[in-house]
């Protein structure tokens, strides 16, 4: 038992007054005569002994009756240990696209928000934070219309993450018992969180858990044939291995163009296959319907007209091997000699191959600078005798980039950096039983640029990054067979394909987005895009024929955009949410010694009331000291 004012206890020590009375209270008798002394005698023995057995019983009572008013003023109660510690509670909810599945009919967000309101006390005050949103010292009334109507989030913190952000709204005082709510379904994807994320707060673990972990997804659509009427188009879906078949719809803006069904195969994998016309410009749409997540039930593509890449070759005759990876379906390449140059379509370029001339007169050099200040992309392929110091001319202004002595021996080329951008996507997994190419002679170079590819003993043969390359060695036939090898393609096709970075079928809304649109903009131009009511500017870089969109937070919602320029519509662009959600499994967060695993949130809540509580006494000792006057009162009255 404790006392909220254990000070007044020092009351009780007044108790000795009502003793010291009864014990020394003195009385003068009145002498009166009587004939019969015999019975006198005891009659006065019988009072006395009625006294004083009166006299004890109201002592006790008095005293009885004074302790209890002391100790009700006192105020005793029982509690906890920790109940009059500060708490602070901070609440991760869990609002990504997993948490749509659903649980008795409605979905694990909703079950989720109305079991916070439902649970938290009105005067408690917490923090909490979504995957976007942060409320911070706040109470469940104060933030009650922002949780029912809080919208899913493409982005699934990992956890990790969630307990790093956690600690940030703690106080460092370490008074206070710390207390970390996490509301989610914790899919597999999230990863265990270090065990010694935060070693002094209370971690609670409140899994939502669905009815059934059945879901089918739409997760990708592509081209596989593009015929010379016809294009086909593939996509594929995904599902649990119970699932037979779903039919597919694929809608051309508002227009229904097809309907099929997707067959799943024993892995739960099934492709379905649409046939377009090739110059038809669609805005497309495939949806299905089934009972699991509805974020991945439909996919947005459009398919505009074909825009082509120019590839400028600038060098002798022999260029035909940049034609051949240059085709004509995809890039607009034409070659010139240095006699024949038209120096007034350089800026129109997006890749500028300077492919082995002697010397680079300063004239060209001066325009090359301003091409590639303008964002356009350059290499350089020297030849077998160049002019080292027209060269350091123009490649002095990339990466420092100093070309030096020429050396003449034979190397092969053995060095891949396979995370180059130039390189991404091209080799599943690091290669190093190809046969590797060789030249007989090369140059030392000095530069600060990344190497792509090297020679044996870690010298450069291929350096650059950002829009810049350099070869450092002729890769015509008399001093290398790079030609023949298989490296050749994906070298130059990705230096094309790259220089201007066109939007693919569809884009994922993860992470940084930049796509190019060739167009040019006038003094405060700019390119907005709009898809119905919803417009926004993307960041944006202009150079001479191109202007260089940046997406990152916008846009938030999936769909096919409009790209305007003056109210133009002059491409279209789609955007789909990441299927990383897709695949529901679920974390056993039983796992977790560490930390408490909360059956539901109004379990928690009431935990933490019960620790909280106070059990007030002093009542009851009033009711006794009431009880003990009562007593007094009858023992005056009725005691003889």
């Amino acid at each position: 038992m404790q006392f909220k004012y254990p000070e007044l206890l020092w009351a009780l020590f007044l108790l000795l007054i009502p003793i010291f009375i009864h014990l020394f209270q003195l009385r003068r008798f009145k002498k009166t005569p009587f004939t019969n002394v015999k019975l006198l005698q005891r009659v006065v023995a019988k009072s006395r002994k009625s006294k004083t057995l009166k006299k004890w019983l109201l002592l006790l009572t008095r005293l009885f009756l004074f302790a209890a008013l002391v100790l009700a003023f006192a105020q005793p109660f029982f509690a906890e240990r920790t109940a009059f510690q500060k708490k602070e509670i901070v609440i991760y909810l869990d609002n990504s696209f997993s948490m749509q599945a659903k649980k008795d009919g409605n979905s694990l967000l909703n079950n989720a928000v109305q079991e916070l309101i439902k649970s938290i006390p009105e005067s408690h005050n917490f923090t909490l934070f979504t995957n976007e949103r942060i409320f911070e010292g706040v109470t469940i009334s104060g933030i009650q219309n922002d949780l029912l109507t809080l919208p899913y989030s493409k982005n699934q913190l990992q956890l990790d993450e969630i307990l790093l952000k956690v600690g940030t709204f703690f106080n460092t005082d370490g008074e206070t018992i710390q207390n970390i709510i996490l509301i989610s379904d914790f899919q597999q994807r999230m990863a265990l969180p270090q065990k010694d994320s935060l070693r002094d707060a209370r971690t609670h673990w409140v899994q939502m858990s669905p009815d059934n972990s059945k879901n089918v997804s739409l997760d990708s659509v592509y081209l596989v044939n593009q015929g010379s009427e016809n294009l086909e188009l593939a996509a594929t879906l995904s599902a649990d291995k119970e699932t037979k078949d779903i039919p597919v719809s694929f809608t051309n803006g508002e227009d229904l163009v097809a309907k099929t069904a997707a067959i799943f195969d024993d892995n739960g994998k099934a492709t379905v296959n649409f046939t377009l016309g090739k110059d038809e410009i669609i805005q497309g749409r495939l949806e299905i319907m089934d009972t699991g997540l509805v974020y991945d039930n439909q996919l947005f593509f459009n398919i505009d007209e074909k825009e082509k890449i120019k590839v400028l070759a600038i060098g002798p005759e022999d260029s035909q091997y940049l034609g051949r990876i240059y085709r004509e379906d995809e890039f607009l390449f034409t070659s010139a000699t240095l006699r024949t140059l038209d120096y007034g379509i350089l800026e129109n370029q997006n890749l500028i191959v300077l492919n082995e001339i002697k010397e680079i007169p300063s004239a060209l050099s001066t325009s090359l600078r301003s091409f590639t200040d303008n964002g356009g992309w350059l290499t350089i392929i020297p030849t077998a005798d160049m002019d080292i110091a027209s060269y350091n001319a123009l490649s002095s202004n990339y990466f420092s980039t100093n070309y030096d002595q020429k050396i003449n021996l034979t190397r092969n080329i053995t060095t891949i950096a396979f995370s180059h951008p130039l390189y991404q996507n091209v080799f599943e997994k690091d290669a190093t039983n190809f046969q590797y190419p060789q030249v007989s002679s090369f140059y030392k170079i000095n530069t600060f640029a990344p190497a792509v590819l090297g020679f044996e003993g870690n010298t450069p043969f291929l350096l650059g990054s950002n829009g810049t390359y350099f070869f450092t060695a002729s890769i015509s036939s008399e001093n290398s067979n790079f030609k023949n090898s298989p490296l050749i393609v994906p070298t130059f096709y990705n230096m094309g394909s790259n220089s201007l970075k066109l939007p693919e079928l569809y884009m994922w809304m993860d992470g940084q987005i930049q796509v190019d649109v060739s167009t040019a903009l006038q003094k405060d131009e700019i390119l907005k895009v709009a898809k119905d009511n919803y417009e926004f500017i993307p960041l944006q870089k202009s150079s001479a024929n191109k202007v260089s969109l940046t997406f990152q937070e916008n846009p938030n919602t999936d769909g096919v955009y409009r790209i305007h320029k003056n109210g133009e519509i002059i491409k279209n662009i789609s955007f789909n949410y990441p299927r990383a959600e897709s695949a529901l499994n679920y974390l056993d967060v039983n796992v977790l010694s560490e930390s408490s695993n909360a059956s539901s949130i109004s379990s928690f809540f009431d935990a933490m009331e019960k620790d909280s509580s106070v059990k007030e006494l002093w009542k009851w000792f009033v009711i006794l000291a009431l009880l003990f006057l009562l007593v007094e009162i009858l023992i005056q009255k009725y005691f003889p």
